[in-house]
């Protein structure tokens, strides 16, 4: 084989390495929003505990993808759209991991509310939302692996239904807290992983985003369709 078709095929195997442990995140960050939402229905405080270390992998693969990239780029100087690739693996590792801490904080918020009611009606908004983010960030992925613009706008333009699920379900958790005083502890805690699933929705809206620059070299140009209207009481955490 002449040198420079060896070259050329050993850069190609290390930009699909790149997408390998992608999809091996993607993969765990899927199973860790899944198990954080079951310690919570279920208080289930082992599994908790299992989410909550389950997500230092997902640091250890971002941390180990970015050192590779930079490494690519150091000693490859790659250009147009070998260079999008490299830059857009390393964007959309950073979300993942942030969907990672997200969930990982829906799991803490398990270990608090283990003693606590499990009322029906609001856990259901919860495995809601849950549902909906799961399907944003498996689409999302997808469209990554396939490089398909046209689904990964889809998953862009369908955040706001996760909005709006979560203003409805921020509603009902206020009436409940005004309701029944002794309700604000426990909802409290659910507005937090009701917040951290909204916000793993933003998250899979960014790897839309980065996915549609990948495949055509143009930034999407409308202004994201958001929907949350509690900004004013938003809350969230690291």
């Amino acid at each position: 084989m002449p040198e420079h078709a060896h070259i050329v095929s050993s850069f190609e195997e290390e930009l699909r390495s790149l997408d390998n442990r992608l999809a091996e995140m993607g993969g765990l960050a899927e199973r860790l929003v899944d198990q954080s939402f079951d310690a919570l229905d279920q208080r289930d405080t082992k599994l908790a505990e299992l989410a909550i270390t389950s997500d230092r992998v997902i640091d250890r693969h971002e941390r180990e993808l970015e050192a590779q990239a930079i490494n690519m780029i150091a000693r490859r100087q790659p250009m147009a759209l070998d260079l999008r690739q490299i830059t857009t693996a390393i964007k959309i590792a950073g979300d993942l991991e942030r969907v990672g801490d997200l969930a990982k904080n829906i799991a803490k918020r398990a270990l608090a509310v283990a003693n606590e009611p499990r009322p029906k009606q609001l856990m259901g908004g919860i495995k809601h939302m849950t549902e909906i983010a799961q399907q944003q960030l498996k689409d999302v992925l997808d469209a990554f692996a396939m490089r398909d613009a046209e689904k990964a706008e889809a998953v862009w333009r369908n955040d706001a239904q996760l909005d709006a699920m979560y203003n409805s379900l921020f509603r009902e958790l206020l009436t409940y807290m005004m309701e029944d005083p002794r309700n604000i502890g426990l909802c409290t805690h659910l507005l937090f992983a009701a917040k951290n699933l909204e916000r793993i929705g933003d998250h899979a809206t960014n790897i839309a985003e980065t996915t549609y620059y990948l495949v055509n070299g143009t930034q999407l140009t409308e202004d994201r369709p958001k929907g949350d209207t509690t900004s004013s009481t938003a809350i969230g955490e690291r």
